[in-house]
């Protein structure tokens, strides 16, 4: 008990007191200066007994006000958590013991502080730390007093909200888990008379769904008992948890709903038009989450004649809809600092899967967002099964006609884009006329029904190009082009934001046919490019962008680049080096290059270097912030790294002038070894890309530059670095075939990085499997001495590999390793020949002669090696169509 005598005899002077009441008060009152009072807490809180105080005022300052204790509390929350590991025990325990008898405090706002606080306590100390605590919890709980009962639940829902597997946990000294003391006494406060301990209750329970405690395991069917008690609780907090509760079981325990399941459909249906969105929101997911599950679609399907006009009617506009209000905005007026979304530029990536975003729809999800979701991943598990219910409703909503119904007419223009991926074969016939009725509405009076119908048209972008072959195609196409260019100066934000995404995802489909009309789309694009303000303007890079990558070299003519560059080398003169507007523009300038290629020699000289200053400026302010003059931002070292590879995919060896006069080479070696891995990622793609025109100014440093790409593919967590394992791999293999024999030294560290990854398959990703094949060949191509010795241990995996290859020059060079293997060691392959077989018959043609040539010999080698029956023995393993390719070769 010294402890606790102890902790009692600290007593708070009177004088400290006052102090830090007084300095509570001016905290939170809004005339004070806040950098002062910041700087007088920052003073005290170097007294080793200021949380003391802190929780002194909160638990026992009955003569303060309830705001001055509430920030007393927060105050030491956030000390906490910094501090509580360093303090005395003496000190932690004063404060528990505060705490505790505060679980009942008769003000609501205080009990919810001390809960918080408990929480933090309990993820620093974990429950061992304070033996108290769990009993105090389960007396208040059991209390019947409601001021101890909302207290203890307050506190016990955010421990299971914060750390719920430590009441899953075995704690010394107590017989069993306290999950197994709580549970039974979280499911009788379902039946609580008190909303909010019903409310925390369910909460709290929700928490474990994931974890899946043997204690909830066991008492399923009670807990789902009282969901279903709880479904139509008067409280529409309560109903929106049993949702949520139902959404989460079917999406990780679907089992367990199997005999109720019509029961959850049918009262999901009906809460999809509950009269608060809150509660429909919550009920709404359910439909995504039943798909994304695969779950048996028929159990659905009954309920879609009566699903759909509920998911409809919930895609309408609600009247406090933050859009529309934003959508009254005019165009001219800048942009709000709270308005620019923070935008994340994804390193450049060398291989064949890089995930492509969907296009959303704008920000904040709500019921109107959720029902579409549904209503699209609906259609794709149904397809046209959901057209005799959907389009007899839409052709009324767009039928209605005058002002007010114009919410209507916009929810039916979203349902059709929301379909029209899902149900294109039941539209298709009917596609011509939807997109006719579509081309109007570009030029609506209302900016939503004009923003939406950007949306929904670019959804049938690759119909509408796939008409331009044919007259009335072509007018169309043409008409949807020239609506969007129209809605890209619009002077609305939504309405501009919508057409360049929309024009953005027609550019990605139509590609070199819009090569005639570039020069009105260049107008169009690059008087946006002067009028728009900053968050738009990211959007109109992108298009600008996107432009480039679709139609490449046509973009290269005069009258073009007099339109497009311009602008752009203004603005680029006009941003500082640390001003973050520069991304969206690095990355616009990287697909120029790309498309231009050596069209952009005019340019490329002050681009280059600039790349290269603001690479140093940000290795500088790396570690040290204050002589660089700029905040550290990988971001900026990342856009760079990538508009450099685009001058080098751009420029070819054109490049080599601008290398050989900067110190790129040892920035690159340093970024090779940053520690953030889109840095390195985005490092060994140039590095790759040097390596292919440049290589002679990477030699002084090659060696180490090889060490640091091998060690990419040893890393312990491949699997989050993937990418960076990805461009390393590539890159060893564009450094071997032009370095030759110089690689030698690394080749054996390279091949037993490499072999563990074409064994293990399926646990990385596609790309890496084949980067790692054709690096491997491209190594026995230049060094087959040192390879083929080992070929049995790896070839069996490799061919594999080898035949999921598109045919490219990449793959050429694979097979060239492996002819040179074989060659030098044709009993390795022995073994592994029929899988060999395989590899050669992927190729759909090899247009290199000398290769196929190779390739005959090599299998005509084997044929004579084989003798009495064995070569016939091999071709009979084989399926028929690889034997058909196989005679292309002459055996």
């Amino acid at each position: 008990m010294a402890a606790v005598v102890n902790t009692a005899s600290w007593q708070p002077q009177e004088e400290g007191f006052r102090e830090i009441c007084g300095l509570l008060e001016q905290q939170i009152s809004h005339s004070s200066d806040k950098s002062q009072i910041w700087h007088q807490l920052q003073h005290y809180s170097q007294f080793p007994d200021f949380n003391n105080y802190l929780a002194f005022i909160l638990a026992r300052a009955e003569g303060k006000s309830v705001e001055i204790r509430q920030a007393a509390g927060l105050l030491l929350k956030n000390n906490l958590r910094t501090v509580y590991k360093s303090m005395t025990p003496v000190n932690q325990q004063y404060i528990k013991s505060e705490l505790l008898p505060c679980l009942g405090a008769a003000d609501r706002h205080i009990r919810s502080t001390v809960g918080t606080i408990i929480s933090v306590v309990v993820q620093l100390g974990g429950v061992l730390g304070w033996p108290e605590l769990l009993q105090a919890l389960v007396n208040c709980l059991d209390s019947n007093d409601v001021n101890h009962m909302e207290g203890a639940m307050d506190a016990l829902s955010k421990i299971c909200e914060d750390i719920p597997q430590v009441l899953d946990s075995d704690v010394p000294g107590l017989a069993e888990r306290p999950i197994n003391i709580f549970l039974p006494r979280l499911y009788k406060f379902f039946q609580s008379p008190h909303a909010s301990l019903r409310k925390l209750s369910l909460g709290s329970v929700n928490q474990y769904i994931m974890l899946l405690p043997a204690a909830l395991y066991v008492s399923m069917d009670q807990y789902l008992q009282g969901l279903f008690v709880l479904a139509h609780d008067p409280a529409s907090e309560v109903r929106k948890l049993v949702c949520a509760a139902f959404v989460q079981l079917i999406e990780v325990h679907p089992s367990f709903l199997e005999l109720h399941l019509r029961n959850v459909i049918e009262y999901m249906l009906q809460v999809n038009k509950d009269t608060d969105d809150e509660v429909a929101l919550e009920a709404c997911e359910f439909w995504s989450a039943y798909c994304d599950a695969q779950l048996p679609p028929e159990n659905i399907r009954e309920f879609l004649p009566r699903l759909i006009p509920i998911l409809l009617s919930n895609m309408v506009y609600a009247d406090d809809d933050e859009s529309l209000v934003d959508a009254e905005e005019d165009g001219s007026l800048p942009d709000r600092d709270q308005d620019l979304k923070p935008r994340f530029h994804s390193s450049r990536f060398h291989g064949s899967d890089v995930e492509d975003d969907d296009d959303d729809i704008v920000n904040v999800w709500n019921l109107r967002k959720c029902s579409a979701a549904a209503l699209d991943i609906l259609s794709n598990v149904f397809g046209d099964e959901i057209l005799p219910t959907l389009m007899p409703i839409v052709e009324t909503q767009l039928s209605t006609t005058g002002d007010a119904a114009w919410k209507e007419r916009e929810a039916a223009v979203l349902a059709l884009g929301a379909i029209a991926e899902g149900c294109i074969n039941g539209l298709y016939p009917h596609l011509s006329e939807i997109v006719t009725f579509l081309i109007p509405l570009l030029d609506d009076k209302f900016p939503l029904i004009r923003s939406i119908s950007c949306w929904t048209i670019s959804r049938f972008s690759k119909f509408i190009v796939e008409g331009i072959g044919h007259q009335k195609g072509y007018e169309q196409f043409d008409k949807v082009l020239m609506g969007l260019l129209r809605r890209i100066l619009d002077t609305n934000k939504r309405v501009q934001e919508a057409a360049c995404s929309a024009f953005a995802t027609l550019e990605e489909e139509a590609a070199e046919e819009l090569a005639p009309r570039l020069e009105i789309i260049l107008q169009h694009l690059m008087c946006a490019f002067g009028k728009y303000q900053r968050r738009n303007l990211r959007i109109v890079y992108d298009a600008i962008g996107t432009l480039a990558d679709a139609v490449g070299g046509e973009l290269n003519q005069p009258n073009y680049l007099d339109i497009l560059m311009p602008p752009l080398i203004a603005k680029w003169q006009q941003l500082s080096n640390s001003d973050k507007d520069i991304f969206p523009l690095l990355e616009c300038f990287t697909s120029i290059a790309q498309a231009l290629g050596t069209g952009f020699s005019q340019f490329a000289e002050p681009v280059f270097q600039r790349c290269i200053n603001i690479i140093q400026t940000q290795q500088l302010a790396k570690v040290d912030t204050v002589s660089a003059g700029v905040q550290y931002d990988k971001e900026f070292i990342v856009c760079c790294l990538d508009l450099l590879s685009g001058l080098a995919e751009g420029l070819g060896s054109g490049i080599e002038s601008l290398v050989s006069h900067s110190n790129l080479r040892d920035l690159l070696l340093q970024c090779c070894m940053d520690d953030a891995s889109d840095v390195r990622q985005s490092a060994f793609a140039l590095l790759g890309d040097l390596a292919r025109v440049c290589p002679v100014h990477l030699r002084p440093r090659l060696s180490e530059f090889l060490d640091i790409a091998a060690k990419q593919l040893t890393s312990p967590k491949l699997k989050e670095t993937v990418s960076v394992a990805n461009n390393a791999c590539w890159s060893i293999g564009e450094l071997a075939v032009k370095v030759r024999q110089e690689i030698a030294p690394v080749v054996m560290t390279v091949i037993s990085c490499l072999v563990p990854i074409l064994q293990h398959v399926e646990e990385v990703n596609k790309s890496l499997i084949e980067n790692s094949a054709i690096t491997l060949g491209r190594l026995a191509w230049v060094c087959p001495e040192l390879v083929s010795p080992h070929m049995e241990h790896f070839m069996q995996a490799w061919c594999s590999a080898l035949s999921m290859i598109r045919d490219d020059i990449e793959k050429e060079d694979a097979f060239r390793g492996l002819c040179a293997m074989v060659k030098a060691n044709p009993s390795g392959a022995l073994s592994s020949l029929v899988f060999m077989c395989k590899a050669i018959a992927s190729w759909h043609e090899i247009r290199s002669e000398d290769l196929h040539n190779d390739i005959c010999e090599v299998l005509r080698g084997y044929k004579q090696m084989l003798r009495n029956g064995a070569w016939d023995q091999c071709m009979s393993a084989l399926e028929p169509p690889v034997k058909d390719k196989l005679s292309k070769y002459q055996v």
